[in-house]
């Protein structure tokens, strides 16, 4: 019987609601954001939510 690894749901909601989040801080027309220090701290966490998600469907199965 195989074993699936599943999506990790955790990561999966971090990252959508920040994505969100990030998609309608940015000011399209002038490239700025709304709040600089919170985007940018919402990005590193966006990223680091993906990096995880990607790292925890490549491990090998014992």
């Amino acid at each position: 019987m195989e074993n699936k690894k599943g999506i990790n749901w955790f990561f999966a909601f971090i990252a959508l609601t920040l994505g969100l989040t990030l998609f309608k801080h940015i000011d399209f027309k002038n490239f700025t954001l709304k709040e600089p220090a919170f985007d940018i701290l919402y990005l590193i966490v966006f990223v680091l939510s993906i990096y995880f998600l990607i790292k925890g469907n490549n491990q090998p199965e014992k």
